[in-house]
């Protein structure tokens, strides 16, 4: 997929149970030019999940068929199960005149930067470990064993965070929401979108 000249690509990344999802999502009722490209995903739904909203659920078979066509602009596995995101839907997006946010996890913000180095990535911190444990427990999504399965991951994604263009520490959700929204606000003023102004006013 080629690089588009006039939209832009947002990644967040975060462990889980650190705020990305509510983050992402009050960001979508503020800003009306921003859209979530749903990822693709062969694990199984849990009991609140609806295809489609959260993810598109897929078949082993049908995803590794479209890892094998180029289809993904990004792919990984984790925890035995394939995450994706669709080239074809995040172009659609983009066609419709949006600005596209990513929601995955280090593999496939590393995998993106290569590709589309023009994308900001967004990190969302947990204020301390201990915090972000007692939010996978209250959530009542996940038995213990799958919580210290994420609280160990959650160290690797964390020392991964060096590499992204802006950390977030999700504290108080206003503070954190208000400087997300800052970033995406100032994002698109960047030097490098904004060379035709500049070769407009030196015309003149």
């Amino acid at each position: 997929m080629s690089v588009n000249s006039t939209r832009e690509l947002y990644v967040i990344a975060g462990p889980s149970g650190g705020g990305k999802t509510t983050l992402f999502r009050a960001l979508l009722e503020r800003f009306d030019h921003l859209a979530l490209s749903v990822s693709d995903t062969t694990r199984p739904p849990r009991r609140v999940e609806k295809d489609g909203e959260q993810y598109c659920f897929l078949d082993r078979a049908t995803f590794e068929a479209g890892i094998e066509a180029g289809r993904y602009l990004e792919h990984a596995e984790v925890f035995g199960h394939y995450y994706g995101t669709s080239k074809d839907r995040v172009q659609a997006l983009w066609d419709q005149g949006k600005d596209v946010i990513l929601e995955i996890d280090i593999q496939g913000a590393e995998q993106v930067a290569k590709s589309h180095p023009e994308a900001t990535s967004i990190f969302i911190l947990p204020p301390s470990m201990a915090v972000l444990s007692q939010r996978l427990r209250d959530r009542g999504l996940d038995d213990e064993a799958v919580i210290e399965r994420r609280l160990s991951e959650a160290r690797t994604e964390i020392e991964a965070a060096r590499d992204f263009d802006w950390l977030v520490i999700n504290d108080e959700f206003e503070r954190a929401f208000q400087e997300i929204s800052a970033i995406i606000e100032a994002w698109p003023t960047r030097g490098s979108r904004r060379q035709a102004e500049i070769e407009a006013l030196l015309a003149e």
